[in-house]
């Protein structure tokens, strides 16, 4: 296996971001949950705010493992037209799952900004982070949303991407990094000797603990 757990991924990709640290402009912006391990990795080694956009999975009716789109903070829906079609899924069955995720995203965003305030992204250079891109409909939803908030500029950060998802969104990123690059990715779990689980309990730690560090940073601490 590449990567012996999430924490170990973040320390790999971080190696490829050491243009990035200590710079002021810069957040870490990781999917939860799983992204939220690698991301709090990064962000410790380039000594830059971690923080949390949320975006969820549109899998199709009786198979988990097949994404078909995803839906993202601000109400950002995004939907694989064509393999929609292919597996016979309807327009109306497609937005119900839509919409279940979203109602989702909300909940998710009461947890995770509970613990602190959503992220202040407008002018700031973002790295967007997940623990894997497999169809790319996660991240898809990801740069869409914070588009929205008028970033400096977005960087892609996976520890591993199919060829397809690379070659779509590198062209909607400043850079796109990753430490594997294949195609297909069946499951990202595949590339990791532990896959455990995250808990939002875990994500809410790494949020608190990023918070209390950027606070010691700040000249005020010092």
């Amino acid at each position: 296996m590449p990567f012996r757990d999430r924490a170990d991924a973040g320390r790999q990709l971080a190696s490829r971001l050491t243009a990035y640290t200590g710079r002021e402009d810069v957040t870490v912006l990781a999917l939860p949950r799983g992204g939220a391990l690698v991301g709090s990795e990064i962000a410790k080694l380039l000594r830059v705010p971690l923080d949390v956009l949320i975006a969820r999975r549109i899998v199709a009716p009786g198979n988990d493992h097949m994404t078909i789109g995803a839906v993202a903070s601000g109400g950002v829906q995004v939907v694989d037209e064509e393999l929609c079609r292919a597996l016979g899924v309807s327009d109306r069955t497609v937005q119900w799952l839509a919409d279940a995720q979203a109602r989702e995203v909300e909940r998710l965003e009461r947890v995770y900004y509970g613990c602190h305030r959503a992220p202040d992204i407008r002018d700031r250079t973002l790295l967007l982070v997940d623990d894997g891109m497999a169809t790319g409909s996660s991240m898809r939803a990801a740069v869409t949303a914070v588009e929205q908030g008028r970033p400096a500029g977005i960087v892609i950060a996976v520890p591993v991407a199919s060829y397809a998802a690379y070659a779509e969104l590198s062209r909607r990123a400043r850079e796109f990094v990753y430490c594997h690059i294949r195609d297909p990715v069946y499951s990202v779990g595949l590339w990791y000797e532990d896959y455990s689980p995250v808990s939002e309990q875990e994500v809410c730690r790494l949020l608190r603990e990023a918070v209390d560090r950027s606070a010691s940073r700040s000249p005020e601490a010092r």
